[in-house]
C-alpha cells in the first residue's frame, strides 16, 4: 500500500510539474514555508509537500535526459514506475529536437510572410487560428476539434480569426476531395497509402458521391485530414519531400503519449509563447523532412493535436513553404518583395492559395506563362489541379481564371472574394461534362463550315450539304429537306431552326422533356466563418444567446444552352433531376418556373457556367 501510495503521489507530482503556472507557495522559498508550519492546516500541509515532491521529480528528469543518448533504447524499469521511465525518454528526445531553423532561414521565412512592417494584430491573427470545429456539449457550443458536428456542417473547418482563410479553405477542399470521391481509401493503414497521393482516380461508373453529409465517422474525417494535409505538402514538395513543422519544446513528446498528457504538454509548450519577430521563428521551431508519403502522414497523425492547437494555420502554412523551398518560392512570384500575408487585413494572399492549391506559389490564376516581351513574363498555373479556384474578381474583369483551375480533376472549388475564401463543391463529377446538345451543335457547325466555299458567308451547296447530313448523322423528313434545297442552296440560319425542331432521335436537337440541352445539377458552399445563428440560440441568465455557427448552402443550378434567349433564361424551369440525368414521368413535365436568385457567389458559379440560374433556400450563399 505504501509504495502505492508513493506511485500516485508521485504520478500527481510529474504533472503539476508540466502546469504553466505553479500554484502558490512558490518552491523557491521552502524556509518560510517551513518557518509557518505550526499555522498550516492539513490540506496546506499536503500541498506543500507534492509540491516539493514535483521539484525532485523535476530534477530527476533532467538529471536523466542529459544522460540518456539520443540512439539510447527504452530504459528498463526502475523504482519510479512506468511514468518516470515514459518522461525520461521524451526530455531524452526533446534533449535531441530535430532540426531547428538557421537564423538566416528564419529570418528569411518571418520577412517572407509577414514583411517588415506587420502589425501585432496580424501576427495575432495568424498565431490564433487552429484547426477547429464547433461541438455541443453539456449542452452548449464550445470549441472543439476539426470539424461541426451539424448534420449539415459536419465537414466544416471553423474560422476564428480573419486572415488564415486561405490556409484553411484550400485544406477544406483537400478534405472533401478525400471524403466525398475516396472515401474507402480512408479506412486503409498508413503504409498501403500512394507513393503520390495526387494520382488516386476513379472510373467513370463511382464518380458520384454520397448526399449524405453526415455520414462519415470522426476517425474518417480526421484521417481525411491527415492526408489531405500530406498530400498538400507533398505536392509543394514537387511529390519528393514533405516537410513538417512543429514546435521545438515538444519534438517527439506527444508520439505514444496518451490524450490526457498530450493536452498537458501542448499547454505548457503554448504557455506565453508568441510570434512577434524572426528570433522568436527561430526559437520555436522544429522542422523534420520526410520523404514518403506513409512517414510523413504517420508523423502528421501524431502531430494533430498541435495543428489543432492555436498555433496550427501558421505551423501548415511555414510546412508547405518549407516543403517548397524558401528559394523556390521566391521564384515562383512575380514580386518577391512583397509579403505572402497582405496588408492592412493579413488576409492570405492568391500566392499562399496557389501554393497549396497546385504546389507552386505563383501569383496568377490564368494558364501557363504570359510573355510580357523583352524577357519578361507574368506566372500562372502550369497543370491540371486536383481541385480548382474560382473568384468573383474575375465577374468584374479583374482577372481570368484559366482552365488549369476552372476545370479542375475534381469538381471542388475555392472560391475568393476581395477579402474572404470560402468553397464550393459538386457531389457528381457529371457537373464537369459538357452540355451533350452543344457538342452535337458543335459537331454540326464543323461539317456545315468545312463545304462552306463562300469564305464564311453562311451557306453551302445542295451537293456539300448532303455531304454534311451523312457526316452528322442527321435524317430529315422529305418535307423538310425539299424546303431547304428549293433555293439551290442552304443557308446556315434556316438549317438551324430545322435541327433545333428536329427530334434527337433523327440527329436534331429537340428534346422531348423541353429542356433543350439544360444542364441541372446541386452545388453546396461551404464558409466557415461562424454567424450568428438566431434559431438555435443558448440560455443564460441574460437572455438568449444566438448561437456562432459555421454557414452552409445548398444551391440548384440550372445551365441553359448556349442558343438560349436570354428571356427563356430568365423563366428557366428547374426540375428535380440530377446532373447529367434527364428526368422522366412526371419529372418530364416542364416544372412552374422558379425566379432566379442573386448573390455574389452567382457571380463566381457564373464564371465556371455562364447563363447559370441559382435557387436556395433560407439566407443567401456568403463568400465574406
Amino acid at each position: 500500500m505504501a509504495d502505492q501510495q508513493e506511485e500516485e503521489d508521485l504520478r500527481l507530482a510529474l504533472r503539476m510539474s508540466m502546469q504553466n503556472s505553479p500554484p502558490e507557495p512558490k518552491r523557491s522559498k521552502p524556509e518560510e514555508a517551513a518557518d509557518s508550519t505550526t499555522m498550516m492546516t492539513p490540506e496546506d500541509n499536503r500541498r506543500l509537500q507534492r509540491e516539493l515532491m514535483a521539484a525532485a521529480a523535476e530534477k530527476r528528469l533532467l538529471t536523466a535526459a542529459k544522460s540518456v543518448p539520443a540512439s539510447a533504447s527504452p530504459l528498463k524499469s526502475d523504482s519510479d514506475g512506468d511514468l518516470v521511465k515514459k518522461e525520461i525518454e521524451i526530455e531524452a528526445k526533446e534533449v535531441n529536437a530535430g532540426n531547428e531553423l538557421s537564423e538566416e532561414e528564419a529570418y528569411q521565412l518571418f520577412f517572407m510572410v509577414f514583411g517588415s512592417g506587420v502589425s501585432k494584430d496580424i501576427l495575432a491573427q495568424w498565431s490564433n487560428q487552429g484547426i477547429s470545429i464547433l461541438a455541443r456539449l453539456a449542452g452548449s457550443w464550445q470549441i472543439c476539434n476539426w470539424f461541426s458536428p451539424d448534420p449539415e456542417t459536419s465537414m466544416i473547418l471553423v474560422q476564428h480569426e480573419g486572415g488564415p482563410c486561405g490556409v484553411l479553405a484550400a485544406i477544406q477542399a483537400f478534405v472533401l476531395k478525400h471524403l466525398l470521391f475516396f472515401p474507402d481509401e480512408l479506412v486503409k493503414a498508413a503504409q498501403s497509402m500512394p507513393q503520390n497521393l495526387s494520382s488516386c482516380r476513379l472510373s467513370k461508373n463511382q464518380h458520384a458521391a454520397s448526399n449524405n453529409l453526415a455520414a462519415f465517422t470522426e476517425n474518417a474525417k480526421t484521417r481525411a485530414l491527415v492526408i489531405s494535409m500530406g498530400e498538400i505538402l507533398f505536392l509543394c514538395g514537387n511529390n519528393k519531400r514533405a516537410v513538417i513543422a512543429t514546435l521545438s519544446s515538444i519534438g517527439n513528446g506527444l508520439e505514444g503519449s496518451e490524450d490526457s498528457l498530450k493536452d498537458v504538454i501542448i499547454a505548457h509548450a503554448l504557455g506565453g509563447l508568441s510570434i512577434e519577430s524572426a528570433s522568436d521563428l527561430h526559437k520555436i521551431l522544429r522542422v523534420d523532412t520526410y520523404t514518403t508519403p506513409a512517414s510523413a502522414f504517420k508523423r502528421l497523425e501524431a502531430m494533430i493535436p498541435i495543428f489543432q492547437s492555436r498555433m496550427g494555420a501558421l505551423l501548415f502554412l511555414i510546412s508547405a513553404l518549407l516543403s517548397r523551398g524558401l528559394d523556390c518560392v521566391q521564384a515562383d512570384r512575380d514580386d518577391p518583395s512583397l509579403p505572402l500575408v497582405t496588408a492592412p487585413f493579413g488576409h492570405a494572399s492568391q500566392e499562399i492559395v496557389n501554393l497549396l492549391l497546385c504546389g507552386q506559389a505563383v501569383p496568377n490564376v490564368f494558364d501557363g506563362r504570359m510573355d510580357l516581351g523583352g524577357g519578361m513574363f507574368l506566372k500562372g498555373v502550369s497543370a491540371n489541379a486536383e481541385v480548382g479556384f474560382l473568384t468573383l474578381l474575375e465577374s468584374l474583369n479583374f482577372c481570368k481564371v484559366g482552365q488549369n483551375l476552372k476545370r479542375p480533376k475534381w469538381p471542388i472549388w475555392v472560391v475568393g472574394s476581395e477579402s474572404h475564401y470560402t468553397v464550393l463543391f459538386a457531389l457528381d463529377t457529371a457537373v464537369q461534362d459538357e452540355n451533350e446538345l452543344e457538342e452535337k451543335e458543335s459537331q454540326i457547325r464543323k461539317a456545315f463550315d468545312a463545304q462552306d466555299q463562300s469564305g464564311g458567308g453562311g451557306f453551302i451547296s445542295v451537293e456539300g450539304f448532303h455531304q454534311v447530313l451523312r457526316e452528322t448523322n442527321i435524317r430529315l423528313p422529305s418535307e423538310k429537306l425539299d424546303s431547304l434545297c428549293s433555293s439551290g442552296f442552304i443557308v446556315w440560319s434556316e438549317f438551324w431552326q430545322v435541327i433545333l425542331d428536329l427530334d434527337k432521335s433523327l440527329g436534331g436537337l429537340k428534346d422531348s422533356t423541353g429542356q433543350m440541352g439544360r444542364k441541372v445539377f446541386d452545388l453546396y458552399h461551404f464558409n466557415g466563418i461562424a454567424k450568428s445563428d438566431l434559431n438555435c440560440s443558448q440560455s443564460n441568465s441574460g437572455g438568449e444567446t444566438p448561437i456562432q455557427r459555421p454557414r452552409f448552402t445548398k444551391l440548384r443550378v440550372s445551365v441553359p444552352p448556349r442558343w438560349t434567349p436570354e428571356e427563356f433564361m430568365a423563366d428557366v424551369a428547374v426540375p428535380s433531376g440530377s446532373a447529367g440525368i434527364e428526368p422522366s414521368g412526371k419529372d418530364a413535365e416542364v416544372a412552374k418556373p422558379e425566379p432566379s436568385q442573386h448573390a455574389p457567389l452567382v457571380d463566381c458559379i457564373r464564371t465556371r457556367w455562364p447563363r447559370a440560374v441559382c435557387n436556395w433556400l433560407g439566407d443567401p450563399p456568403s463568400i465574406v
